[in-house]
């Protein structure tokens, strides 16, 4: 088992178009349905993995280009660790966090991560933007197991 860092800072305009956030249903629709479905399932289909924007469900940022892969950590605490470096190089962007907490957030997301969990943060920054943290669990992942892993 191992854990992937992703990290996305963007205006949050952005950050709340969810349709390219959402993975596209396993099953396209079938050949007689309506042309603007069969569209928007295609559209989905070819944007979703290669959009920039953090997934709904963080497991499937697993489905995104390595290259956004920031970091790989086998050990739980070393991950926790990249995700303090980056809250405490945002600090001084950040609007809603109290980094007074952050050793609890650290200690936290190490537990869940040694419990094979994923961990997903996001804080509003000056500027309408906003920062999207995540740990991915993988190899595999608990919450979908059958998302490859980019590092393969």
């Amino acid at each position: 088992m191992h854990h992937h860092g992703y990290l996305w800072t963007g205006p949050k305009d952005r950050f709340d178009q969810e349709a390219l956030r959402r993975p596209p249903h396993p099953e396209p629709p079938p050949p007689d349905s309506r042309p603007e479905l069969i569209g928007r399932y295609r559209e989905v289909a070819a944007e979703f993995p290669a959009s920039d924007l953090p997934p709904l469900e963080t497991a499937y940022w697993l489905a995104k280009p390595r290259s956004w892969v920031r970091g790989t950590w086998s050990d739980p605490g070393e991950a926790a660790a990249w995700l303090r470096q980056r809250l405490t190089e945002y600090a001084p962007r950040l609007t809603s966090c109290d980094l007074g907490r952050l050793d609890l957030v650290v200690a936290s997301a190490a537990d869940r991560l040694g419990r094979g969990g994923d961990v997903s943060l996001g804080f509003y920054l000056e500027r309408p933007a906003y920062l999207s943290l995540a740990l991915v669990t993988c190899s595999p992942n608990r919450g979908n197991p059958g998302l490859p892993c980019p590092a393969a």
